[in-house]
């Protein structure tokens, strides 16, 4: 279940590496745009500097994920395996928490919150299982 709790954390990484790509280096362009529900350009131009920033925070709770993962992974102690997994479930359980904050407050961007929440949920449950066992 270990395994399995580390997948689901590192594809919820790969997601949050992917919003931040958007958010902070994509912003203005088409894809952005379409993902995010901004009608122009301009629009996007208003709200350039507010994406640039929350892109990083998307990419730093990546980066925290990614570090639990690999510490968990050369884990060769008690303590390490309590590092790796508290970087996992810190990173990850805010990107699920943010996906419910989202889903609660866009009821209309279900699809978007689910995306960013349900694989870092099921991460933090499967690490959480597998760790108990």
């Amino acid at each position: 279940m270990v395994i399995i709790g580390l997948v689901f954390a590192g594809i919820a990484a790969l997601i949050h590496v992917y919003i931040f790509f958007l958010e902070s280096i994509a912003w203005t362009g088409e894809r952005s745009r379409a993902t995010f529900g901004l009608a122009s350009k301009e629009e996007a131009e208003l709200t350039k500097s507010l994406a640039f920033n929350q892109g990083f925070y998307n990419l730093f709770l990546a980066l925290g994920v990614l570090a639990g993962i690999v510490v968990l992974a050369v884990a060769s102690s008690p303590v390490a395996t309590a590092v790796g997994a508290t970087l996992v479930f810190v990173g990850a359980g805010s990107m699920a928490a943010a996906g419910v904050v989202l889903l609660l407050s866009s009821p209309s961007k279900a699809g978007a919150a689910l995306k960013q929440l349900v694989p870092p949920l099921l991460g933090v449950l499967a690490l959480a299982l597998g760790l108990s066992l």
